[in-house]
């Protein structure tokens, strides 16, 4: 995996494949390549590893053009990062593909393949698949009937983009289990894992669904469903601008994106309060029934989004008094839950391509849990269509891998979901009024803890020489100090962990000393004098202390603890407020650490992979 684009048009496509792959590098990645077939109907290749600046210096040495090609960036799944591993994967310099997924009976392929006499160049799972359609090339002359024959072949998950001399004006592309978009121009037409890749070309686009195959030529697209019908799918109009994943004037992409938080609370927040009541309608026009028959919640979800589950998890007990579950959907997938009756399943993902995450609901649905919710932030994503019913975060693109505002709009739409369930239990309308009235100051709230970036610049210093740290939390400050953990360790390559503070005396507190800083987040609530008492073990053990402290928890700096003061912020959104300084945090030790801080190494923006 992770981004594909390909091309069929009456111009060269290698600018518009190598822009294409830049808007994709987002997404973490190894090796970038691309194949064309040119002028005289022979395909040509050009692979890197590192960056697309790499490629496109190679593109300019070797002066590759043609008007159909297709082009990739690879996060190694299968063979470590090489030349040798990068896609386009290429059979008898008759065929060329690009593929995203993973291949699970590769190995039974690969042996047969070998014993037809096919020679393996990769230690990829996806060159099995170029040597299948090549073999059913030789037997039947059609591109598209070889590729159909093939897909009959394999298990796993694949977005596909196949180029060949022998056809050499048709483009055929196919999805199973992992995105694929087909973008509309006028005499061309394109692919890609992402609609941000195709957006200086064209803002229609076909969504494909599981199972689609499509044929594209310069004149025309067909498509074929699973069952191997010719279909229409709609044609949508993107509303994102080509300069939407610009850094304007910040010097990464994750630090725009935190500044950018306010704003994208605010837009998830747009259109679903009426007064001081959220609109049981913000989630689906079905929304009323499911809500008003739902008893209990399941949440499904991984990494970030599994930390704004267990946030949900505190607010759905304490204010809507309903029970919840949450769970790591990659476990969730393995294991026998019992299936109780009006359980609302929700599902989590930024990009709702999350292949676990997916896996997990679908397997929920099959299990026989009753009803559905997906919380995205992409509208036309795997995720959405496979839901009962829908809330999209609007949190816009989220270019830096490592997720900032679409964690707390995903923590805003949680809220959201909260206080419709709790007004059919508990929850008084006074109550429902005063949660509206914090969702709203929100945004003006978040802008006051971005204040701190100073001071968090400053401090960020102390921890140039750390190689681990101690995050504490308690109560629903406890998956916010996970957060900030995962966020540290995601972009600085520090080793972090993240503890509830009461659990210290069971083990933590042995990793103790003057080399392993404790971060805390202290706001003023019910819990806050045990969280001193934990703060005073740490200290009496000669533990560095950095505290984010809300002004009114009176949590007084001193010989080795040093304390941020925030603004005093109501219970129920502080979870929310306190997650900025620890993103602000992590972004400048990242900064201090020398490390790619939007495309740290091994990971990937959107995961599409088991």
């Amino acid at each position: 995996m992770c981004g594909i684009v390909g091309a069929v048009a009456q111009r060269d496509v290698v600018p518009i494949l190598l822009e294409g792959l830049r808007r994709l590098e987002y997404r973490g990645y190894d090796s970038a390549g691309m194949a064309v077939v040119d002028s005289e109907a022979t395909l040509q290749r050009v692979r890197r590893t590192g960056k697309v600046a790499k490629l496109e210096q190679g593109l300019l040495d070797t002066g590759l053009t043609g008007s159909i090609g297709i082009a990739h960036t690879r996060w190694a799944t299968h063979g470590k990062p090489s030349e040798a591993n990068a896609h386009p994967h290429i059979c008898r310099q008759k065929i060329a593909i690009v593929h995203n997924g993973i291949i699970e009976n590769y190995e039974e392929l690969k042996v047969r393949q070998q014993e037809l006499g096919f020679e393996f160049t990769s230690q990829t799972d996806t060159e099995v698949i170029v040597h299948q359609i090549y073999h059913y090339l030789e037997k039947d002359s059609d591109l598209l009937i070889a590729v159909k024959h093939t897909l009959k072949d394999l298990k796993g998950a694949y977005s596909l983009g196949v180029i060949s001399t022998q056809d050499p004006n048709y483009l055929i592309a196919a999805r199973q289990g992992s995105p694929l978009v087909v973008g509309i121009g006028i005499g061309e037409h394109f692919i890609a894992s992402d609609v941000a890749a195709l957006l200086p070309v064209t803002q229609r686009f076909i969504f494909l669904e599981e199972g689609d195959v499509v044929e594209l030529s310069r004149g025309r697209i067909r498509i074929y469903d699973i069952t191997d019908q010719v279909i229409d799918r709609p044609i949508r109009e993107s509303e994102l601008q080509v300069d939407v994943a610009e850094k304007g004037q910040f010097r990464h992409y994750m630090l725009k994106e935190i500044f950018e938080q306010p704003r994208a609370i605010s837009e998830t927040l747009e259109g679903r309060i009426n007064g001081h009541q959220v609109l049981d309608e913000s989630f689906g026009v079905d929304a009323k029934e499911v809500l008003n028959q739902t008893q209990s919640v399941l949440i499904l979800a991984c990494g970030t989004s599994y930390h704004a589950g267990m946030t949900a998890r505190y607010w759905l007990e304490s204010i809507a008094h309903i029970p919840c579950q949450v769970e790591i959907a990659s476990e969730f997938r393995y294991r026998s839950p019992v299936v109780t009756p009006n359980t609302l399943v929700v599902a989590l993902s930024q990009s709702g391509e999350t292949a676990d995450t997916i896996a997990a609901l679908k397997e929920a649905k099959r299990l026989g849990f009753r009803f559905s919710l997906s919380i995205c932030n992409v509208l036309e994503s795997s995720l959405v269509r496979e839901s009962d019913l829908a809330l999209m975060t609007r949190a816009g693109p989220e270019i830096g891998v490592a997720s900032t505002k679409a964690f707390t709009a995903q923590l805003v739409a949680l809220l959201l979901l909260v206080i419709v369930l709790g007004r059919r239990r508990q929850l008084t309308s006074e109550k429902e009024a005063n949660l509206v009235s914090q969702l709203i100051a929100l945004p003006a709230n978040i802008e006051q803890a971005l204040q701190l970036n100073s001071a968090i610049q400053t401090l960020s210093e102390q921890f140039a020489e750390i190689r681990n740290v101690l995050f504490l939390g308690r109560g629903v400050h406890y998956p916010i100090a996970m957060e900030g953990a995962l966020k540290l360790k995601e972009i600085s390559y520090i080793h972090a962990e993240s503890y509830p503070a009461g659990e210290l005396k069971h083990g933590p507190l042995a990793l103790v000393d003057t080399d392993t800083p404790v971060i805390a987040v202290a706001p003023n609530d019910q819990l806050l004098e045990k969280l001193k008492s934990n703060l005073q073990e740490v200290r009496a053990r000669g533990g560095q202390l950095y505290i984010f402290a809300d002004h009114g928890a009176q949590v007084s700096p001193g010989p080795g603890m040093q304390v941020l003061e925030m603004l005093p912020i109501e219970n129920e959104t502080a979870p929310i407020v306190h997650t900025i300084p620890l993103q602000l945090l992590a972004y400048h030790v990242a900064i201090i650490k020398g490390t790619d801080v939007d495309q740290p190494r091994n990971l990937a923006k959107s995961v599409t992979v088991e």
